[in-house]
């Protein structure tokens, strides 16, 4: 059985004149417990749309998506979803963010320290436990968001272009992070980018969506070894899966 199962899934939404917009037709997709799969496809085709309904933040038109043996009926406390923008409480500190979910499930404040503790170390942001949003990176604001997402334990992370604003130096550090986050955390990941190469380097998969209404156009098994050396962006494997990949994307435009 499929951890994440989507079957012919389609997603319409409405204007302000009420037209009809369709995000998503006939969507289907399975995923594995634990892997990683990345999604890429022309701007619009409904990437973002399909890890909101299997986040569970909006609800699908027609077909069927289940997770985890069960259909998606709203958010799952085994799923949690990082985004491009930080969604920081401004007014909280780094380790007053990444424990706010396990406080709203009443976790005992020993337990919630303990949980941040152990975060913080492994994001990387030891001695800034005590520092607030605006005084932090961008990238650091988006490892306190994937602590954040780790401390409610999901074993489901939806990540929507969560690198997209980030400089190439940040951007390649925090790819590098990533990996070693989700090997330690044993999770499955949708991940979901522009980048070509980016999907090529995290993924065990990727996953090609065509343009309007987004349905899947092809899966790519990524065959190369981990753990993933950055030296490996200039290997004729790693160069061959790009420019498919490239073509792919360039048919849909």
């Amino acid at each position: 059985m499929a951890f994440l199962e989507a079957s012919n899934v389609s997603k319409v939404y409405h204007d302000k004149q009420n037209q009809e917009i369709v995000a998503l037709s006939n969507f289907t997709l399975s995923v594995a417990e634990r892997e990683f799969i990345t999604i890429i496809g022309p701007s619009g085709c409904g990437k973002s749309s399909f890890l909101f309904l299997a986040a569970g933040l909006e609800p699908l038109t027609s077909g069927v998506l289940n997770f985890n043996g069960k259909p998606v009926k709203g958010p799952d406390p085994l799923s949690a979803m990082v985004f491009q923008e930080y969604l920081l409480f401004p007014w909280k500190t780094v380790r007053e963010n990444i424990e706010f979910g396990p406080e709203l499930r009443r976790i005992p404040k020993v337990h919630r320290r303990e949980t941040s503790a152990n975060l913080i170390k492994m994001v990387g942001l030891e001695g800034f436990e005590n520092r607030y949003p605006n005084e932090l990176s961008g990238g650091m604001q988006q490892r306190v968001s994937i602590a954040r997402a780790l401390a409610n334990t999901p074993r489901l992370i939806l990540m929507d272009e969560p690198f997209g604003a980030l400089d190439a130096l940040t951007r390649e550090t925090l790819q590098i992070e990533l990996l070693k986050i989700w090997q330690q955390a044993k999770c499955t990941v949708l991940f979901v980018t522009h980048s070509i190469p980016e999907a090529v380097y995290l993924a065990d998969r990727v996953v090609v969506v065509s343009k309007r209404p987004g349905k899947i156009k092809e899966v790519v098994k990524i065959d190369l070894p981990r753990p993933r050396e950055r030296e490996m962006f200039t290997s004729p494997r790693f160069i061959e899966y790009e420019r498919y990949l490239k073509n792919l994307i360039l048919e849909e435009i």
